[in-house]
């Protein structure tokens, strides 16, 4: 088959294990970010499957429908940015693995070094030693602190391991069936929402982004945080308040922010409010970006490929274009 890879922008993918996966197709790699749609789709005319790069490119209707030759898209996870009738409309077949009970430690890991980041002014001392300056300020212990986790699921239930490694203190608030599941696995859950934000010393918020939850965490939930607390996001902007986070950095509270994910991306404004915010720290949504990561999730989308291409597809989201082809 002729197989694309989309957003594949240090071009990793060829060097992974995993790509030997792919042995005996015609694979192209793309390695930059086309927004436009009709040079995407001339870029595509001859894929006949597609293999994305988690969120990086939207798969719309007006795109499908320049795609006569495309059969198959493969990616892993959740696929907001997919339309999935429009590929049932088609005959495209939609595969991702929806790897349950599997966390992505490396985003676990990322939050931690956020966390770790933000309470000892890592990236400020750093600029400041390089500058020419030595210290800049004093920072705080996570020994003794309490650490709130929203959402009750399996990167935060990481997160949780590391931070009680560290001695900190960990709390949890999430939706009614979270919440029961947390009582009920004995975890620590705060006594209300309002509670959660104002006990935490850091609040790092875990939940999937879908309509339910979008602007789920509010100016009220960050006016309840401490003034020296720091809130953190490694999971999606959408599950904020439009405006909510840079309008509470203002006010200071909390006193700093550390995210990974911005309602715009990539983002590249240096001067963007939120992004200049002196006490935001930021990562550029890598949150999934390691090598081992990108093995772990190429396997299943790769194996997906070769599973089609083999007449017995797995994962399949829209099985019913079989049918209809059929």
């Amino acid at each position: 088959m002729k197989v694309h890879i989309l957003d594949d922008w240090f071009d990793t993918l060829r060097g992974l294990p995993c790509f030997g996966l792919l042995d005996g197709h015609d694979v192209t790699v793309w390695t930059d970010h086309v927004a436009d749609e009709a040079k995407l789709a001339d870029r595509l005319q001859d894929a006949e499957a597609l293999v994305l790069f988690r969120e990086r490119t939207k798969v719309t209707r007006s795109l499908l429908e320049r795609l006569p030759n495309l059969r198959l898209i493969s990616q892993r996870s959740v696929y907001p940015h997919v339309d999935v009738p429009a590929c049932t409309d088609n005959g495209v077949l939609l595969c991702s693995n929806m790897h349950g009970g599997t966390p992505s430690y490396a985003a676990a890991e990322l939050t931690f070094g956020l966390i770790l980041s933000a309470m000892r002014q890592i990236p400020q001392q750093m600029a400041s030693a390089k500058a020419g300056n030595w210290q800049m300020g004093v920072g705080k212990t996570l020994r003794g602190r309490t650490l709130g986790l929203y959402g009750y699921g399996r990167i935060a239930g990481a997160v949780a391991d590391y931070a009680r490694a560290f001695g900190m203190n960990v709390i949890w608030w999430s939706s009614d069936e979270g919440r029961a599941r947390a009582t009920a696995d004995g975890q620590t859950v705060a006594a209300s929402r309002e509670a959660f934000f104002a006990q935490s010393d850091v609040v790092s918020i875990h939940v999937r982004l879908k309509p339910a939850t979008r602007g789920i965490v509010t100016a009220a939930d960050f006016a309840a945080m401490q003034p020296g607390a720091v809130f953190v996001n490694t999971s999606r902007a959408g599950l904020i308040e439009p405006g909510a986070l840079l309008a509470a950095l203002n006010a200071g509270r909390p006193g700093m922010a550390a995210i990974d994910v911005f309602d715009t991306e990539p983002m590249s404004d240096p001067s963007d409010p939120l992004l200049a915010h002196p006490n935001l720290i930021a990562t550029p949504h890598i949150g999934f970006v390691t090598e081992d990561e990108f093995d772990l999730q190429f396997t299943d989308i790769f194996e997906q490929v070769k599973a089609y291409a083999e007449g017995a597809p797995i994962h399949m989201i829209n099985p019913e274009v079989l049918t209809s082809d059929g």
